[in-house]
Parts: structure tokens; sequence; C-alpha cells
């Protein structure tokens, strides 16, 4: 391989969208640039009672532009003309209505405005009554067509989105062409194509969100849904049949995006993948370690070789897929609907009053004061809750403040707490809704052993892995396993970056890449041993809790 050869890896995450210009023999970071989506950022399009949470394309494509041409910006001429590819991950199931050219109907002047024709995020849940329908019509049918994604179809996922929006908007229903995932509409947009049947479909979203499978031909048949809903007929032909791994490449960069980002003509693009699946890359998976990404939620990694999978089918969790993850092995992914999520969900409600008393005041420094008081709350009160003494009487939470993603889909449940006095204070509160989250992840581990699919270890990426000491030791006492923490602070964008290398043709697959851009691990967490037995009894006690709840 030339030592001159860049690559760019692009993550799309929930609440912004990171660039990385990558030395692609050996995965220094050159360049990074970050954008905040600006109408998410203001609330736009979403209403959290509920559980609307939609964004506009345009904080996708205007991200898209700033990043990559501000990280052009940081590097040398030499550098940019020998860029080769680029290859992006989104957050999943991340859908959008488009017309038959592949645009998205938010980006027409008649639905700028319209919510439903925005692109419904991964933690949208409009859609639970449908998904349930989908998998009670699943039943009346010989082929299990829910098999390969834990036999329980969720909220959060492709159809049962399309099947919400069919029937809430009228006026959307005879716009729309078809429906497609971010990750898949992101390198469709690059390549400059204007054919909805020229788009490339990541195996990744179609096999965990869609229910596509080799082994079905593709998507279950049009009878299966339209038998569901006359609303969704003939959409399986607007679809696809065929689907890729994000080692290909779904084309070359268009003139128009060249110049844009000021770019050469020869960039490659690759396929696109759900962002947990390549920052497993990222974080250099390796067979039966679990990849846990922790963010605003996690998702559970696991690559498996073929011929070591056997006819495993692990109910409950977000589907197995050959060749998700890394291509050539089974991928299969699971998750928890909020990790990061209900940590700052509690910041905001300590931090209430302050935070009106400042809105009430606007005389006083209060951006200033405030944002002080946000970065602060959440280290201060882990602090505090290291020092405290835990028992059998301490306070006890669940972590379904967002519903249950794994195992065994439910968006329906809702977060508890027990054993609250007048004693309790805010340290105690965030402590037990920290162990709530390690024993949420546990249960995800037991599914997988209760399958003879042993954890040999575990590797944590993600913002929660890198800023929170407190998190990730309570994490390995309860999982009474070692963690090992990923060097690379953008490992879902280090993955695209793989990909991108492997699609320009510079290493032969992507574990190749993976071993030659890897970073490494910065630091390990191992289970101390004095907390394991009065977590054991703690996570008893919280099973059941969490059959109480579930009943």
């Amino acid at each position: 391989m030339s030592a001159i050869n860049y690559v760019i890896g692009i993550d799309y995450g929930t609440a912004s969208v990171r660039s990385v210009i990558v030395d692609a023999n050996n995965g220094n970071e050159l360049a990074s640039s970050e954008f905040t989506y600006p109408r998410w950022k203001e609330g736009k399009f979403c209403d959290l009672s509920k559980n609307q949470f939609r964004q506009h394309p345009l904080d996708y494509i205007e991200g898209l532009e700033y990043t990559v041409k501000s990280a052009v910006h940081q590097v040398s001429d030499e550098v940019r003309k020998n860029i080769r590819a680029i290859s992006i991950d989104t957050t999943g199931s991340t859908p959008i209505a488009v017309n038959e050219a592949g645009v998205p109907l938010a980006l027409l002047p008649e639905f700028k405005e319209n919510p439903n024709a925005m692109f419904f995020l991964w933690k949208d849940h409009t859609s639970i009554k449908e998904a349930n329908e989908i998998n009670q019509h699943a039943k009346k049918f010989e082929i299990d067509y829910l098999k390969y994604v834990g036999g329980i179809y969720s909220s959060e996922w492709f159809w049962a989105k399309l099947l919400n929006v069919l029937r809430t908007d009228e006026n959307l229903r005879s716009s729309i062409y078809s429906w497609v995932e971010h990750c898949d509409w992101m390198p469709f947009l690059l390549t400059g194509k204007a054919d909805i049947s020229e788009m490339k479909r990541s195996v990744c979203s179609a096999g965990h969100k869609a229910l596509w499978s080799e082994e079905f031909g593709g998507l279950p048949p049009q009878t299966f849904f339209s038998s569901l809903d006359p609303l969704l007929d003939h959409f399986v032909e607007r679809l696809y049949e065929n689907t890729y791994t994000a080692d290909t490449s779904a084309g070359q960069l268009s003139a128009e995006w060249t110049e844009r980002l000021g770019l050469t003509e020869d960039v490659k693009v690759g396929v696109g993948a759900m962002d947990a699946h390549m920052g497993a890359v990222g974080g250099e998976i390796e067979p039966f370690y679990l990849s846990k990404v922790m963010g605003t939620s996690t998702c559970d990694m696991l690559a498996i070789p073929k011929d070591q999978a056997g006819n495993i089918l692990v109910e409950g969790i977000c589907g197995q897929v050959d060749g998700s993850v890394i291509p050539g092995m089974i991928g299969m992914e699971a998750g928890q609907s909020a990790f990061g999520d209900i940590y700052e969900w509690f910041q905001r409600v300590v931090t209430w009053p302050i935070k009106n008393y400042l809105d009430q005041n606007p005389s006083e420094p209060s951006e200033e004061v405030l944002k002080n008081i946000m970065d602060t709350a959440l280290v201060e009160m882990s602090k505090a809750a290291e020092k405290l003494t835990w028992n059998e009487k301490s306070e006890l939470s669940l972590d379904w403040l967002n519903g249950r993603r794994t195992p065994d889909a439910n968006q329906l449940l809702k977060g508890a707490i027990q054993g609250l006095h007048l004693g309790s204070n805010a340290p105690q509160i965030f402590r037990s809704l920290v162990e709530g989250t390690c024993f949420g992840a546990k249960r995800i581990i037991e599914r997988f052993v209760e399958n003879k699919i042993p954890i040999k270890g575990i590797i944590g990426i993600g913002g929660v892995a890198h800023k929170s000491p407190f998190i990730m030791q309570m994490m390995a006492d309860i999982l009474e396993i070692p963690i090992k923490i990923h060097k690379s602070e953008q490992t879902c964008a280090l993955g695209a970056s793989m990909f991108a290398a492997t699609v320009a043709g510079l290493y032969p697959d992507v574990r190749e890449a993976m071993k030659q851009m890897g970073q490494g691990f910065q630091k390990e967490y191992t289970p101390n041993k004095e907390r394991i037995q009065i977590y054991r009894k703690r996570y008893e006690m919280y099973k059941e809790f969490c059959d109480f709840v579930d009943k």
C-alpha cells in the first residue's frame, strides 16, 4: 500500500455529527470536526410527552458539509488530494419518507415543517401500537419472519414507523413513494443518484430492523404486509431485494459533492451501516467479546464466526445478521433504550429549580452559572455516590425510563424506584439509577449465556465509557467481567474510516484494516471482589422488581 492514503469516517449520532480524517496506514487521526444539529437543539419537530423524536434532513446535510470542510481545512493540500474514500454510520432505525427520486419529503416546500416528513429518530416510540400489531400478525404465518430479530418487533424499527406515518398523515401518504434508512440515504446523496431504485441498502439496517433475510429471499412477501394493513400494499416492490455489507462501494463521490466538500473526483463512498456496528469495528471487536457502545442508549454488539454460530437463535435481542458487523461473521445486537439519557434526565430533575430561578431573573449571569452547574452536577453526584455504603435496604431502580429494548422489547414499560424515604438524597438516587443501568446490562449478558454463547470479555466505547470511571467500575463489579476501554474517543467514526479504507481497496478486508488501523485500549476496569456479593444479592432483588413491574 502506498504511504500516502487517507480516508474520512463520518459518524451521525443522536445530537451531532462528527467527521474525522484518518491516515489509512496506521489509523492516526489527522483532523476532526463536530456539528450539533441546530433544529434538534431547539427541540423542533419533537414532543417528549408523546415520545416523538424527529430530525430534519437539513441538520444532516448541513452537518455533513460543515464537518468535512472543517476537517479538510485542518490538513495539508497533499492530504486532501490523497483522500481515497468516505464511509458513514448513523443511528438506526432512523427512516424517512422519500419520493421516487429519493428526495426526502421534508425537503419539499409543502412538507418542510411537517414532523411526519422528517427522519424518525431511533428512539421515536410513536408506533408502539403498530409494533404490537406486527408481532400478533406474524403468528399467523407458517414462516417465522421474526426469527432473526429476536422474535419481537420493536416500535423503534422500520416497518412499525412506516405503518404509523401512513395511518396518521393522509397528505404525506399520497406523496410517499418509498421509505429509507438514514444510513442508506447518506451514500445515495453523496453519489448523486436520482432514482430510488439505485440506492444500495445496508444489510446491517435491513437485517436488524426491516426483516430482510437471505433465507426469506429478501424481505417478507408483499402479502405479509398488505394483509396486515392495505396501506402497506406495493411497498415491498418499492424497496429492495439485495443488500450490501459496509465493505462495498456505493459509488463515486458526485461532482456536486466533490465541489461542496473540496475533495477530488476519485473519492469512493462506502455503503453505510448503523453507528454501533461500525463502532464495534473501530473498537477492535473480537469474536465473543461484547462491544458496548455506551451513550444516550447502549448498543451491545457480538461478532461470531459462522462456523461457530450453528443454528442458535437468541430470543429477545435486536437481531442476528450475517455480515452486519464484520462481513463473514454473524453480527448480534442487543442494548438498552436509555443509558446516558437516564443520567441526563436526573440531572435535569435536580437542577430544575436553579434553571427556573435563573430564567425568572434574567439580570443574573444565567447562562454561565447554569452551564457550570450542569457541567459539574453528574461529576459531583458521582463523587458523593462512590463514597456511599450500599446494602440490601438501599434505593433500587429499574432502567426502563424509555421502555425496554432487550431482552424482550417492550416500549410500554416505565422506569421505577423502590426504597425511597425522607432520607433519600440526590447521590443515593443517582447511584441507584447507575446500578439499575448496570443490572440491565447484566440481563443482556445472561440472555446470551443462556443460549450457550460465551462472553469472553467486554469492550467499552462511547462517551460514558470515557467520561465516568464511577459508572464503568460499577459495571465491571456487577457484570463480574473485566472491561477494556478503547483509546479512541471517536470510535464509531474510526470504524467508519476502517470500512472506507477497505472500500478504497487499501486492505483486503475490514479485519485487516482493523488490525492495522486500531488504536488499542487505554484502561481496563477489573471487578472489585469485595463488592460482588452485595451486587449479587441486589441483582436478585432487581429481577424480582422487574417481574413485578412487568406484570
